[in-house]
């Protein structure tokens, strides 16, 4: 495999850009991918008005990404990973949740979806590396013959908790150019740079879900929705 190629997870945000125009200065031959999640048949409610958002959010990640893509001059795609999402993602959210659990939907989606998917396309493509803008760091420890993770140099946007579950295989061949720098510094980069997502907002919560988690449940999974009463200690 070709180890100055690597596919490059672009979700439209600055992270994801700056990753990739940052691994391109470098030298490596950049391809973008994006990875389709929302299942079809999900409309994302927006519960405090009522309003139904009938578009699929995702139309916007693509046509962010696809302008950073043509920016950069690299190859642009998208796969669609829906039915595997709601399958391992998705369904492992709603699962824990009913059951009393506090479910952390990113460590299974990069253990199990997001990374294999990407070191797929990477073998079809014949690039050794995968890269995230994942906050976080790779180091091949000789003395133990193992790669770690470590913390990001921003702490405060540190997302190596995130990672832990990734196997040594998927370690060996993914680069996380952000962790060598702060957020900050990646907006600088971004802007100075002029790509041209330079000044989104950054995503703070879960990728799909747009309300809060009971609305989200109530919607996809309405069986788990039963009304119940509330008692006190004698019954009443």
């Amino acid at each position: 495999m070709n180890k100055k190629r690597v596919v490059v997870a672009m979700s439209g945000g600055v992270d994801s850009s700056v990753c990739a125009y940052i691994l391109k200065q470098e030298g490596y031959e950049v391809i973008g991918l994006t990875m389709l999640k929302s299942p079809d048949d999900f409309k994302q409610t927006d519960m405090a008005n009522g309003a139904n958002k009938e578009a699929n959010p995702e139309l916007d990640i693509v046509y962010d990404a696809r302008r950073v893509a043509e920016m950069l001059d690299i190859p642009y795609h998208t796969i669609d990973l829906k039915k595997y999402f709601k399958e391992k993602v998705i369904d492992y959210f709603v699962n824990e949740y009913v059951s009393g659990h506090t479910p952390n939907p990113c460590i299974i989606c990069n253990k199990y979806l997001k990374f294999d998917a990407l070191l797929k396309e990477a073998l079809a493509h014949n690039a050794f590396y995968i890269a995230t803008g994942h906050y976080a760091r790779i180091q091949y420890r000789g003395s133990k013959g193992r790669y770690i993770l470590k913390k990001a140099k921003d702490k405060a946007k540190d997302q190596s908790y995130a990672l832990y579950r990734l196997s040594q295989f998927q370690l060996e061949h993914t680069l996380l150019p952000m962790g060598e720098y702060t957020k900050k510094e990646i907006r600088t980069i971004a802007k100075e740079a002029n790509i041209p997502v330079a000044s989104k907002p950054d995503s703070q919560e879960i990728c799909f879900i747009d309300t809060d988690y009971k609305d989200f449940i109530k919607h996809v999974a309405p069986e788990y929705i039963v009304a119940g009463e509330f008692v006190d200690k004698k019954g009443n």
